[in-house]
């Protein structure tokens, strides 16, 4: 599952890519074999952490199991 990380919540990414020129034809991230394909990873901080992208308009989002 995509969440998309603001401050101390959550938001789904149907609510925030929608409105996005780089979103695919239904709204979504361009999530493609388990990479973000409308932005760039974020390092991660220890083995532990989700991964994380950032996308091209500036949010976080990260790949919750």
């Amino acid at each position: 599952m995509l969440a998309i990380l603001m401050e101390n919540q959550l938001i789904a990414p149907q609510k925030v890519c929608q409105s996005c020129l780089l979103a695919d034809s239904h709204g979504q991230p361009r999530w493609k074999k388990g990479q973000l394909r409308c932005g760039h990873p974020v390092p991660k901080l220890s083995e532990n952490q989700a991964s994380v992208y950032e996308c091209e308009m500036g949010f976080q989002i990260a790949s919750v199991e």
